[in-house]
């Protein structure tokens, strides 16, 4: 699900600091590599850049036996060249992984803060290390971390030191008719008439290159208008309103092109799934879809010449989330809570709703608010005993006794769970809530218990409910509104700007 941007990302690379803007800083002589060796993408910039998104991360995935299949669509080919020159061309590549010895070990050694549940969690804390100075990485080898060289400051942070030496890889190996051949990254993919991927259909130019964790990634590179069209029917549904898919165009441009820095650190943009945001099949975006991003082609919504933290969620159950509510971080002036809702309604409701009574007239009480059809607008989860303890973390609380919302933020959202049990207790803290109770839809919601272990969560709205709501964005463009007036409820005070005008630095 989308969220903010990564103003400064690096990478280390043969003792050189390598930031995604394409910056150098000296890391103190001596320095042990970080990861094993990337390069950052180009920064998208310009009219037309191009967007390289995976696939597949970390392969092998699963069973180290399993194979990556790729399938030309029906009357295509796939054409592979890797880096050493090698070629081949079928209708199927099938290519499996072996460990093999490196010519020398590789030792790596690096700070680490983490595991956080978010990328945008894991930038705050990035951010609070460099203002001490230091250039730090945010990755995310499984949960977000963020690392530094072993000599950097740590006052105040609970770093710790990581030191790892390897001696083998994984080798991504094609197997052909006269033999397996070993393939050296970054291997080139072309697919004649389309890739055939997850029941979709894909343009198909690949690039299979290793990561910064020893593993390998297959990444798609896109044209940055067809990599939305990717994206938009899948966020919010081609059939809504023109207004509502023209606003949703523009902020996955935007979203983008703020987090491009996401994942600097493994050699390419962004992911395809919900860590980013959902992209599949760009040809499912004819007609109405369509007709939005050639509308909106190449604009971008801005803040004072930036591009914005374009987030967005599916339903905020009525009420806007401010950006401090949903991730660790300051929050920027065009993110803050506010009611969704018509101003007769707005003059009924005021903010904040700091307690259980105030949330639970808002949640009973529905009239005036926005974006009411989505079917999670109002919900209710039944959480047990059992299932609080065992969450991670849960294991030295005893039984389960009591689960208190113990802080909300202005939009009643809860900011601190807390699950007290016999032998101790458990606190959640905002993106963590989420995080570890996925089913519940959102963070705005009371408690009652429900018998002596068990207790009844009523709720509202589907996602962490900062900027956008796209129910609430399809509600008004039923009610006539533009996509201008709709993009300025949500992101008061910011304007769309021509992608090519923005300078490059804006671009991070």
């Amino acid at each position: 699900m989308p969220a903010s941007p990564a103003p400064l990302i690096g990478l280390v690379a043969g003792g050189l600091l390598v930031l995604a803007g394409g910056c150098r800083h000296a890391t103190r002589a001596g320095d042990v590599p970080l990861h094993w060796p990337t390069q950052p993408p180009a920064p998208l910039q310009g009219a037309t850049p191009t967007v390289l998104v995976s696939l597949a991360d970390r392969l092998p995935a699963g069973e180290p036996g399993a194979p990556l299949v790729l399938d030309a669509v029906r009357g295509g080919s796939l054409r592979l060249v890797d880096a050493a020159g090698l070629q081949r061309q079928a209708p199927q590549l099938r290519i499996r992984w072996e460990r093999r010895p490196l010519a020398r070990p590789l030792d790596l050694e690096r700070l680490v803060l983490g595991p956080f549940p978010s990328y945008e969690s894991a930038l705050a804390q990035a951010d609070r290390w460099r203002q001490q100075g230091v250039s730090p990485v945010v990755a995310r080898p499984g949960d977000w971390e963020v690392w530094a060289p072993a000599s950097a400051p740590a006052a105040g942070l609970p770093a710790r030191l990581e030191r790892r030496q390897h001696r083998e890889r994984w080798q991504p190996v094609l197997e052909a008719p006269g033999g397996a051949i070993d393939l050296t990254g970054p291997v080139r993919i072309e697919a004649t008439a389309g890739l055939g991927w997850r029941g979709g259909r894909h343009p198909g130019r690949l690039l299979l290159q290793p990561d910064a964790y020893g593993t390998w990634t297959l990444i798609e590179r896109l044209p940055f208008e067809t990599y939305l069209a990717g994206v938009v029917p899948h966020e919010i549904g081609a059939g809504s309103p023109p207004a509502a898919l023209r606003a949703q165009a523009v902020l996955a441009r935007t979203w983008a092109l703020a987090n491009q820095g996401r994942f600097a650190v493994d050699g390419y943009h962004l992911c395809s799934d919900t860590q980013c945001q959902v992209y599949s099949e760009p040809g499912l975006a004819d007609g109405p879809v369509g007709q939005a991003l050639k509308a909106s082609t190449g604009q971008v919504l801005v803040w004072k010449g930036r591009p914005v933290q374009g987030v967005y969620s599916a339903s905020n159950g009525g009420v806007i989330a401010g950006f401090d509510e949903a991730w660790a971080g300051a929050a920027p002036p065009y993110l803050q809570p506010a009611l969704d809702a018509d101003p007769g309604r707005s003059r009924l409701t005021r903010l904040p709703l700091k307690d259980d009574a105030a949330v639970t007239r808002l949640l009973s009480d529905p009239r005036g608010l926005w974006g009411q059809d989505h079917p999670r607008f109002r919900w209710q989860r039944r959480l047990t005993a059992e299932q609080l303890q065992s969450l991670p973390g849960a294991d030295g609380i005893g039984r389960p006794l009591r689960l208190v919302v113990a802080d909300r933020g202005p939009s009643g959202r809860a900011r601190t769970l807390r699950i007290e049990g016999s032998e101790g207790t458990l606190t959640l803290r905002l993106d963590q809530i989420r995080r570890q109770l996925p089913m519940l839809p959102s963070t705005l919601f009371t408690v009652q218990a429900d018998g002596p272990s068990a207790w009844l969560v009523t709720g509202g709205g589907f996602g962490h409910g900062a900027g956008l709501s796209q129910a609430g964005a399809i509600d008004l463009a039923r009610r006539g509104w533009s996509t201008e007036r709709i993009l300025g409820h949500y992101f008061p005070g910011t304007r769309l700007q021509p992608l090519k005008s923005l300078p490059p630095e804006g671009s991070l």
